[in-house]
């Protein structure tokens, strides 16, 4: 089956992208890049730089912008899902969906009327389990955002290796959030990963933060060798 995978370029849309290499037949990523950065739906610290990942994993892009009116936005992942199948002839999407049941049934629906099948490979996977095999199997991962006590600018630009990863499994029991960030708490963005033919260096980048909030401004990368 030819599938589209939903990509934000975050830790979970890629791990959901190997997974779905190993059963089927991956031949696009589709991106949409929403102007509202408090977006419901998607992903939206550094999504410009999902088509350099493209480009690392050696797969074409569809990418597609909205305004991120609630709601609204989902007509324009829907117009991003026909460009894909009009190009690449997609029959499936593929997403990083976890815990999230309002994005998992909004993007199911979607793929409903247009008669595709939707896979969620990440559904209520074990947290620990799947940190643990993100590390395990060479994904490189840097925090790209944070929106919650007790994450502060130190966190912006870290790696998730196991030392942080630690560190966020005291924080999570302490603080009572998820181990994977599925509440909103962090953002992800992924440098490496086993599928990628040549990883991402980040030459200049700058943080912006306030209150527990803030974003890793990825300014300049580059593709380079493995």
């Amino acid at each position: 089956m030819k599938l589209g995978v939903l990509f934000s370029g975050g830790k979970d849309s890629t791990f959901a992208c190997w997974k779905a290499m190993q059963q089927e037949e991956v031949v696009c990523l589709i991106t949409v890049i929403s102007g509202n950065p408090e977006s419901y739906m998607f992903h939206t610290p550094n999504i410009r730089l999902a088509a350099l990942q493209a480009e690392a994993v050696g797969l074409p892009l569809v990418e597609v912008e909205t305004a991120g009116e609630k709601e609204e936005e989902l007509l324009d992942l829907a117009r991003a899902l026909l460009t894909a199948r009009e190009q690449f002839g997609i029959e499936g999407v593929v997403t990083g969906a976890i815990l999230s049941v309002y994005q998992a049934a909004r993007v199911q629906r979607v793929c409903r009327e247009l008669d595709l099948w939707c896979f969620n490979p990440l559904w209520n996977v074990d947290q620990e389990a799947y940190m643990e095999e993100l590390i395990d199997a060479g994904f490189r991962i840097i925090i790209a955002g944070v929106f919650s006590s007790p994450f502060d600018k130190s966190w912006l630009g870290r790696e998730i290796d196991r030392r942080t990863l630690d560190e966020l499994r005291e924080i999570a029991r302490k603080h009572r959030i998820t181990l994977i960030g599925e509440g909103g708490e962090f953002e992800t963005f992924v440098i490496d990963a086993p599928f990628f033919s040549r990883r991402i260096a980040i030459e200049e980048a700058s943080r912006v933060y306030r209150n527990y909030n803030g974003v890793l401004r990825i300014e300049r990368v580059g593709l380079v060798a493995k």
